[in-house]
């Protein structure tokens, strides 16, 4: 057994509770401004890439102060799955295997899922 010991930090000698002996990385303070006048403090490292925008407690976007708005990104809306559907079949296709499952439903062929 004495030849198990604890690795890293000995227990007891240094306590966890104060900074002595702690040296913590140079950081700034960011100030993000939102359209509903709250005001956000976030500490970050001198060597983050600090962003233009962060999401405010109301739900609101914060700019960053004297930084200006980035311009909104066009892409593609988000496809969603009955575009994928539409894709795939048309319209008259979509309607044939509706009237035919429905009717296979009734005929009590088919059991509702839950």
């Amino acid at each position: 057994m004495a030849d198990r010991s604890l690795r890293g930090m000995s227990i007891g000698a240094k306590s966890m509770e104060s900074d002595e002996g702690v040296d913590f990385a140079p950081r700034f303070q960011a100030h993000y401004d939102c359209p509903n006048g709250h005001t956000i403090i976030l500490p970050f490292s001198t060597e983050a890439e600090v962003p233009v925008v962060w999401e405010c407690r109301c739900g609101e976007e914060a700019l960053l102060r004297d930084a200006d708005r980035p311009e909104a990104k066009s892409g593609k809306p988000p496809r969603t799955h009955w575009d994928m559907l539409l894709e795939r079949r048309s319209m008259k296709e979509l309607e044939e295997l509706l009237d035919e499952r429905l009717a296979l439903l009734r005929a009590g062929k088919l059991r509702r899922s839950a």
